[in-house]
């Protein structure tokens, strides 16, 4: 189960207001899950210190303890920053090293992040399940779609095993024959 590509473009292509800390907060869990694959606990984990500004890279702690690299791109480089600038206005003495806070400057709770998902992700999908554990599905599913290597996908979703990644990349039937007639020289190749 995952949200088709369109919905996902929708979804973030409506970004909050400049001035409203919240609401950046929240595109930024939606931003976060999707375009790294986290876990929903490893999104709450998430440090100051866990993000490598110069290298475009988050620093993930993982299942059983593993570390994995996640690697991010300009647009998430530029709403992390607006939302630490919100942040940090709101909050100029902050205790807690966690990036994403609550409207009293805790650190995140697991509910909470999946309230969101479920109240953003409803105004773009009618899937049954809407949940962050969807969007990592999601960002498996459209690196696959896209042409990327089962290995890198299993890397960036911190899995010891392919079978573990497997599950979360769907290839449809048309996506498997459009790949066979391009790539097999035996495929009927029909002029279009």
């Amino acid at each position: 189960m995952y949200v088709q590509q369109p919905d996902m473009q929708r979804l973030l292509a409506v970004q909050p207001r400049e001035d409203d800390w919240l609401a950046w907060r929240d595109y930024l869990i939606i931003d976060l899950l999707y375009t790294t694959g986290l876990r929903r606990s490893e999104l709450i984990a998430l440090t100051m210190e866990d993000i490598e500004w110069s290298s475009r890279q988050l620093r993930i702690r993982g299942k059983g303890g593993k570390e994995r690299v996640a690697p991010f791109g300009a647009m998430l480089d530029e709403h992390m920053r607006q939302y630490l600038k919100l942040r940090n206005t709101a909050f100029p003495q902050l205790d807690y090293r966690q990036l994403l806070l609550t409207v009293k400057g805790k650190p995140l709770y697991a509910r909470y992040v999946y309230n969101v998902v479920k109240r953003l992700l409803s105004g773009v999908t009618t899937l049954e399940k809407r949940s962050p554990h969807v969007l990592r599905h999601t960002f498996a599913t459209h690196l696959s779609e896209n042409g990327a290597d089962l290995n890198a996908i299993k890397a960036m979703l911190g899995h010891s095993s392919l079978a573990a990644t497997q599950i979360y990349t769907h290839n449809s039937i048309e996506r498997l024959k459009q790949v066979y007639r391009q790539a097999h020289p035996k495929a009927e190749k029909h002029e279009e």
